[in-house]
Formats: C-alpha cells, sequence, structure tokens
C-alpha cells in the first residue's frame, strides 16, 4: 500500500462496501474486525476493494443473491480478498528493486503535526475521563491509575511532535500500538465473566454462518479484534492508533 493510505483504509473499505451494497448501513463490530484483520496482514487497499467486488459478483449468481437478499457482512468477502491480495503479490514479486519497494512503503506525513496533537489530546482527555469515572468506584482503583499512567505515556509521546525535521511516523505507531495492547488487556482483566460470556455469545452468533468460510488463523483474529471493539464500546475508551486519525 503506498504510504499512510492506511490511515483512509477502513473509511475506504466501509464507503465502498456500502456502494456496492446499496444502503447506508451502520457497519457492524464484526465487519470493522474484519477490516482490522486485513489491515494487520498487510493486504493492500486495492486488493481489499477488488475481492470485495469478486464477492458480490459471486453472490450475486448464488441463491440467495438471486432471490434478491442482500449480502450483510463483510465476512462473505474474506475468501475472495485474500485471493486477490495474493495475486498482487505474485504478480508484485521480483517486478521491482528492493530500495524501490522500500521507499515505496515509507509512511509520509500525510496530516499535519497539528491535526496529530489534536488527536492526541482528544485521546487524553478521554482516558483521563474514563479513569476518573472508575476512581468513584472502588473496584477499579487499580484500572483507574493504569489508565492514567497510558494518558501520561500518551502526553509524554506528544513532544515527540516537537521535534525539529521529519516526523517518524512509524516509531510514532509502535509507540501507540504498546499502548493500545495495554489498554486492551486491562479492560479484558477488568470486565466481568458474565459479561465476557455474553459478548462471545453475540459474536458466535454473528459469526456463524462464516466459520466455515475462514481459515482458523484469519477465525482466531477476528474474534480477537472483535471482542477488543467491543469493550473500548463497554468502556468508553479510544483506539490510540493513528490508523483512526481519518
Amino acid at each position: 500500500m503506498d504510504g499512510w493510505n492506511y490511515f483512509n483504509y477502513f473509511t475506504e473499505i466501509e464507503e465502498y462496501f456500502w456502494k456496492k451494497r446499496g444502503a447506508h448501513l451502520l457497519v457492524s463490530p464484526l465487519d470493522w474486525a474484519i477490516m482490522e484483520t486485513w489491515q494487520k496482514a498487510g493486504i493492500p487497499l486495492d486488493a481489499a476493494l477488488k475481492g470485495i467486488d469478486r464477492a458480490f459478483e459471486s453472490y450475486q449468481r448464488s441463491r440467495r443473491g438471486g432471490l434478491g437478499k442482500p449480502l450483510k457482512s463483510l465476512a462473505y468477502c474474506t475468501d475472495a480478498v485474500l485471493e486477490a491480495a495474493q495475486e498482487q503479490q505474485e504478480a508484485a514479486a521480483g517486478s521491482e528493486p528492493n530500495a524501490a519497494r522500500a521507499a515505496r512503503a515509507a509512511p509520509k506525513e500525510m496530516f499535519s503535526r497539528e491535526e496529530i496533537k489534536a488527536y492526541f489530546a482528544r485521546n487524553v482527555d478521554r482516558v483521563q475521563a474514563v479513569a476518573k469515572k472508575l476512581a468513584v468506584n472502588q473496584a477499579g482503583g487499580e484500572f483507574s491509575s493504569r489508565l492514567r499512567e497510558i494518558a501520561k505515556s500518551l502526553e509524554s509521546s506528544m513532544v515527540l511532535l516537537d521535534t525539529p525535521g521529519s516526523l517518524d511516523l512509524e516509531d510514532l505507531e509502535r509507540r501507540l500500538t504498546i499502548l493500545d495492547d495495554k489498554q486492551q488487556a486491562l479492560m479484558a482483566s477488568h470486565v466481568n465473566e458474565e459479561r465476557m460470556l455474553q459478548l462471545r455469545r453475540q459474536m458466535d452468533g454473528q459469526l456463524a454462518a462464516y466459520r466455515k468460510k475462514m481459515k482458523a488463523e484469519q477465525l482466531a483474529l477476528v474474534e480477537r479484534q472483535y471482542i477488543q471493539k467491543r469493550l473500548l464500546e463497554e468502556f468508553g475508551l479510544p483506539r490510540l492508533s493513528l490508523f483512526y486519525l481519518s
């Protein structure tokens, strides 16, 4: 994928799926989880869109498509997207020098430093607000304290935005990924077992029709991303990665 077009990855797929489906409906937590697994797997945006095209063409030839029933989830597109990505990778193999490939993949400053600072500030405020809310509850004291640490680390990372010269977005993203992982681990440890069971039941219900179409490793990623997204909604916490800046 060219540079940091990854920033627009989710929005582009979401809007494209809306157009293909013919309805401007909210993308489900399951769909977001699937998009995140594609992004983390490094599937280029154009390969994802090509795969979605193929999946819709296949669906229209199916019995359900012939009856006019809409394609409801990106899960149906998984095989076609992976196939399109593999074809693109095979076609590109050996077609360009390593130096050119590295230059093509290098991140560019797609957003201004002021936009990134504002994004950081919003996330710091949201994390601190949740920490303050949890501090009222004695059971949430440790969780609150560790969230404050995450907010403090975010503030510290903002200093990097004032350094002269080119901004290293890749390194900044690594730092944010670490904080994202810490936040996810905190939520998973704090939510009670009954609520986690409810979330997993909901997830299994949404995934039931697509399990046979997905490979085990991809299914595991989708399940993890789904639970993470639902927990973020549950606690009102933001994703910290730069991929969510747009």
